[in-house]
């Protein structure tokens, strides 16, 4: 029944991801779509291609062939191709023209040509291939194979639809004489683009749906197998009460100042006597397998966190079954950092179990009973933002930058005045940074590389750095209600309660 319900998790990940990639190319082509309404075309910017012959070209342009194309495939309609260009010295006519591959090749046979092979943007950059010849063509306009062409002063535009078959574009002088240059946009539509949006968008949909259901069945019947949370077996730190389940911090903290009430959300790890000082190099890499399982852990926890986001809104309560894999995943994954990233404290390979086991490191999450309706619109973003704040400035890298500085500089090759950029011009700069459990993390490692020996007072604080982004994670994950503290609880478990001192007896009153 576990192997089944593992297979049910991961088969819907799987689906789950393939339906968010559907939904992502959907909304690539529905926004392309929108941008070529009214007939209009997506372009590119107008750049420069330069040569030293006759004729630029395209003579590996294969649209469509019509024998490979699928049965019932409309063979009109795919849509259309936009072409301007121009001469960029003065007094020059330009020729666009596309053709028949054969025919083209025909008409430049002899002739000194060049073929565009490659073309990338930002920044531009065009390879070619050159042809050598000898003979000079006559002038391209006068040629009857062309099945669409453009030619005069100016900027010319050339629209062709898109037709199956195997062609070439031609770019030229009016004159046939040599080209060295031109000034060329490329553009395009389609009409299909709406309808592969649209099905990709339905595919998308029932396959997230298929897959989040999948997801939560599985999640369910895990969760189900599962030790619950708040069954009085999770380790307490000394001094400290049990947390009953479904009750906010113990029921000895009615007299504790809420400064020091524990949190009922618990992480706990002890460092081991007799650490390598070598085996961090290499835990990253063990934990590989760790990390594989995880990313589909994460993936699920995050369809059932969407699940229970709506149980709360509707009914006030977490469904137990999804709080226990949840809490299962969390603890598998502090398992797996505590091991190989943060705070490196053991050099036990973590087991393969959503469930708690004789491990270093442990964490756990009290049940609630009842969680406010409300409070779900509002707390995993707006309320949790100076805590997020927190947790950026301990697990995020800094970054820095210089500057772009891209000066036009006169083309001394051009009549129409036109500026080229200089590419030596760009100057960018950039700097990154580790975050602060980063550095101490590996300060720590450091010092047991060279002397065998991790320090506790550094292990203490990153055990404090990690329980403060435990508890910020369980609360914006709907798991609890309680605002986390603001407050670095130190070392390997929970602080204890500090004892309520006992009310002083009242004095007697005098001459009593």
């Amino acid at each position: 029944m576990k192997i089944g319900r593992i297979i049910m998790l991961v088969a819907g990940t799987l689906m789950a991801l393939a339906g968010c990639g559907l939904l992502a190319v959907a909304a690539g082509l529905g926004w392309a779509n929108a941008q070529q309404q009214d007939g209009r075309f997506l372009t590119s910017p107008v750049e420069r291609f330069r040569v030293a012959s006759h004729a630029l070209t395209t003579p590996g342009l294969d649209v469509m062939v019509e024998d490979g194309m699928p049965a019932g495939f409309p063979s009109d309609g795919l849509g259309s191709i936009l072409l301007r260009g121009a001469a960029p010295f003065e007094g020059q006519e330009i020729f666009l023209g596309v053709a028949p591959r054969d025919d083209a090749a025909a008409y430049l046979a002899g002739v000194a040509h060049t073929e565009l092979t490659g073309v990338e943007y930002a920044p531009f950059r065009a390879t070619y291939r050159d042809v050598a010849g000898t003979r000079t063509p006559q002038p391209p306009a006068g040629e009857e194979f062309w099945a669409a062409a453009a030619t005069g002063p100016g900027t010319q535009e050339l629209v062709w639809d898109i037709r199956p078959g195997d062609w070439a574009v031609v770019v030229m002088r009016a004159d046939g004489e040599i080209l060295a240059a031109a000034d060329l946009q490329v553009g395009a539509r389609s009409d299909l683009l709406g309808p592969l949006a649209a099905g990709l968008l339905g595919g998308g949909i029932a396959l997230l749906l298929i897959g989040g259901g999948l997801i939560v069945l599985g999640a369910i019947g895990l969760g189900r197998q599962g030790r619950p949370p708040g069954d009085g077996n999770a380790p307490v730190a000394a001094g400290a009460a049990p947390l009953a389940a479904g009750t906010a911090p113990v029921a000895a903290a009615a007299a504790v100042p809420d400064d020091y009430r524990p949190y009922p959300a618990r992480l706990t790890g002890h460092l081991d006597p007799g650490l390598s000082n070598w085996k961090w190099l290499v835990k990253w890499f063990l934990s590989i397998p760790h990390l594989v399982v995880l990313a589909f852990l994460w993936v699920a926890l995050i369809v059932t966190t969407v699940v229970a986001w709506f149980a709360i809104l509707f009914t006030g309560r977490y469904p137990r079954s999804l709080f226990n894999f949840n809490v299962g995943v969390l603890r598998w994954h502090w398992r797996v950092v505590y091991y190989a990233f943060s705070p490196l404290g053991t050099d036990r390979y973590p087991p393969f179990t959503l469930e708690r086991a004789d491990y270093p490191a442990d964490a756990e999450v009290e049940y609630p009973l009842r969680l406010h309706r409300g409070l779900v619109l509002v707390k995993s973003w707006l309320l949790a933002i100076p805590h997020l704040l927190v947790v950026a400035a301990l697990t995020g890298s800094s970054t820095g930058g210089g500057s772009i500085d891209r000066d036009p500089v006169p083309d001394s090759g051009s009549g129409s005045g036109s500026a080229a950029w200089d590419a030596g011009a760009w100057e960018y700069e950039s700097t990154a940074g580790v975050s602060l459990l980063g550095i101490l993390v590996l300060v720590a490692a450091v010092i047991l590389l060279f002397t065998g020996r991790y320090r506790r007072p550094l292990f203490d604080l990153i055990m404090g750095l990690n329980r403060w982004i435990f508890r910020v994670g369980v609360y914006v994950l709907l798991m609890r209600d309680e605002y986390p503290p603001f407050r670095l609880d130190q070392g390997p478990v929970e602080p204890p309660v500090p004892p309520v001192p006992a009310a002083a007896p009242e004095s007697a009153p005098p001459g009593a």
